[in-house]
């Protein structure tokens, strides 16, 4: 099993404590330090910039919580686990103002110490995130597109090298939602066009029998109510710019052929016209559907795919941009806290969680309008919490090794992700069951609902299984 790259620090007079506790954790992490003395682990400190700090109340003639209070600060923020034998609720309540984690009594339970440790790391790489994500608002980014995952970057040096190109033909494809308006204006914007116009045009939004005049415009009489002399098309309307054809794959085959011979030849009728019509526009069409299947289905003209498939330029789902998600996030709120005249200083990390996992199949529309919601309903300048993102549904993954099973739990939309590569059901039931319980908070009660079962039957695995909760809660 290949390392996790964070460093563990143990301070913790007890030798057993400190060498039990390397144990679980050195095949695990990369580097665990364990110290008997406190002086001597405060001055190896900043050495080892320790990920998580396991810290003991009483430490020979130190206090831990005394500790803690120094380390927070010298602007330590790792997240600290305090151990102790004591179970005094005062020092339980300054420890965790002082930002303490979890606390770990003795005698150490190793599996929830394990789960304590991996709860705090996950919480300190999501903080992380959302100070990377905040810092990348404060870097401009041309046209608001933001992003700095692999495939935005890949599209966006695409968009780059074709701006500079003043009339190679672009298809942008994607998913719904994925900003495929945005970067037409961004190439255009970039090109040697960016003092002309930017034309766009939703061809799947305006009726069939529509189109051609939308497109190409009409003269006086060319048909009933066409009283104008002339009325200019969209074509025309782009004049020295540029036209998006957004949902290029929905026009009918009679304008794919025109609209062939305007690419071929620069020209075109107006409807009722008997002059052609010149035009210099660049064209960039866009289609979150696959040309080359809809040719095979005689949807789409292959000719026609060619002729607009020069530059190609694929944005990702949002689901794949990784900490994307978060910068976008971020970015939202700093819109609507300007409409709403709110102040709301962000996402919380459990908040941002939920973001990170959910599926987003509006992709880039789905989450500004969550976020739009949010901050409008937000009474406070708090950072978002994830109660407040409840109707968002997300996936909870464990992840193992094997083939994966995705086991939906009902109601809540949650997903497991259990090995069952000779896994034994018994293994698959008590791994079903612990994640269940993490998703719950420990709610026994939510979770026999979750897992539609009784409460005494969950109760039997759990003694069974020998699984340890974090709380019960009745």
């Amino acid at each position: 099993m290949e390392k996790e790259n964070y460093s563990i620090v143990v301070i913790d007079d007890d030798p057993l404590v400190n060498q039990t506790i390397k144990s679980i954790f050195i095949p695990k992490y990369e580097r665990v330090e364990a110290f008997l003395d406190a002086a001597e682990a405060l001055d190896k400190l900043h050495t080892i910039n320790p990920d998580l700090l396991f810290l003991d109340i009483y430490i020979g003639y130190h206090n831990g919580i005394e500790i803690l209070e120094q380390l927070r600060k010298e602007g330590w923020t790792m997240p600290v686990i305090i151990i102790t034998a004591h179970h005094d609720i005062n020092l339980a309540v300054k420890a965790m103002k002082l930002g303490a984690e979890d606390f770990a009594l003795k005698p150490l339970n190793l599996e929830q110490l394990e789960i304590s440790a991996k709860r705090s790391l996950h919480n300190k790489a999501t903080m992380k995130r959302l100070e990377i994500a905040q810092e990348k608002l404060q870097i401009d980014q041309p046209n608001e597109i933001i992003g700095s995952s692999e495939g935005m970057r890949k599209a966006l040096n695409t968009a780059r090298i074709v701006a500079s190109a003043e009339n190679t033909t672009v298809l942008i494809t994607g998913e719904s939602g994925t900003g495929k308006e945005l970067l037409a204006h961004f190439i255009h914007d970039n090109s040697p066009r960016a003092k002309g116009p930017f034309i766009s045009i939703n061809c799947g939004a305006i009726p069939r029998d529509l189109a051609e005049n939308e497109l190409f415009g009409h003269e006086k009489g060319a048909f009933t109510g066409a009283t104008d002399k002339v009325k200019l098309g969209k074509f025309e309307q782009a004049q020295h710019g540029t036209i998006l054809l957004d949902e290029v794959a929905e026009l009918s085959q009679e304008l794919q052929i025109k609209l062939l011979r305007v690419l071929q030849e620069r020209k075109f009728f107006r409807l009722g016209g008997s002059k052609e019509v010149s035009i210099d526009v660049r064209v960039i069409a866009a289609t979150n559907k696959n040309l080359e299947n809809a040719i095979e289905d005689g949807t789409f003209r292959e000719d026609l795919y060619y002729r607009l498939n020069v530059a190609n330029i694929l944005l990702p789902p949002l689901r794949d941009r990784g900490d994307d998600i978060l910068t976008l996030a971020f970015s939202f709120v700093k819109e609507f806290n300007h409409k709403f005249g709110r102040a709301i200083k962000g996402v919380s990390p459990e908040a941002a969680d939920i973001l990170m996992h959910h599926s987003w199949k509006g992709n880039i529309r789905e989450l500004r309008n969550i976020i739009e919601r949010v901050v409008l309903l937000h009474e406070s300048d708090d950072p978002i919490t994830k109660e407040e993102l409840s109707f968002v549904k997300s996936s909870s993954m464990l992840q193992v090794a094997g083939k994966a099973t995705n086991i939906e739990i009902p109601d809540r939309g949650h997903f497991l992700q259990i090995s069952h590569n000779g896994a034994k059901m018994e293994d698959v039931v008590k791994d079903l069951i612990i994640q269940t319980l993490k998703l719950t908070g420990g709610n026994q009660v939510a979770a026999t609902k979750l897992l539609d079962t009784s409460r005494a039957r969950l109760r039997y695995r759990i003694e069974q299984y020998g699984i340890v909760t974090d709380k019960t809660i009745e």
